[in-house]
Order: C-alpha cells, then sequence, then structure tokens
C-alpha cells in the first residue's frame, strides 16, 4: 500500500509564535484552492521550527525553500513561483 502526496508542497509552522498569523496560513489556503488544480498542491501545517524570531517561517517543497517573516504580500509570490 502506497500513499499519494503532492509534487508541490507548503508546510507552515504552527508554534506559538507562527500559529498567531492565521491570516498568512488562510491566505495561503484560498489561494491553493482557487489557482491550483485539486490535489496538485498542499499545506501542512508543522511543529515549531525554532525559528521563531522569524515568524511566520514556512517551507516549500520542491523548490527546497525556506520563508520568513512572511506577510500577506509575500504569500502572491511564494504561490505564483509555486504554481508556475
Amino acid at each position: 500500500m502506497s500513499i499519494q502526496f503532492p509534487e508541490k508542497s507548503i508546510f507552515i509552522c504552527d508554534g506559538s509564535k507562527c500559529g498567531r498569523h492565521k491570516d498568512v496560513r488562510k491566505h495561503i489556503k484560498e489561494a491553493i484552492k482557487e489557482r491550483a488544480p485539486k490535489g496538485a498542491v498542499e499545506m501542512f501545517k508543522m511543529e515549531c521550527s525554532d525559528r521563531c524570531k522569524h515568524a511566520p517561517v514556512m517551507f516549500v517543497q520542491p523548490s527546497n525553500s525556506w520563508h520568513c517573516d512572511v506577510t500577506l504580500n509575500d504569500t502572491e509570490k511564494i504561490i505564483n513561483d509555486l504554481l508556475s
């Protein structure tokens, strides 16, 4: 038995400081739902990444890139880059 995972993923830290930025997480979730084909991109909450000084923090695959101090404007570029 195998589990299917999307080719593209966004992992968002859900630690105590990053988790306060619900607007960023909500915006990414809505953008994925509206602009990506179903199942093409998935968002995951991850445990604290221990980078609290730079909250919110996210990790994007397959680009293997970390993003910190993410704003709503940053999310647009992250999503656009991921979907291109």
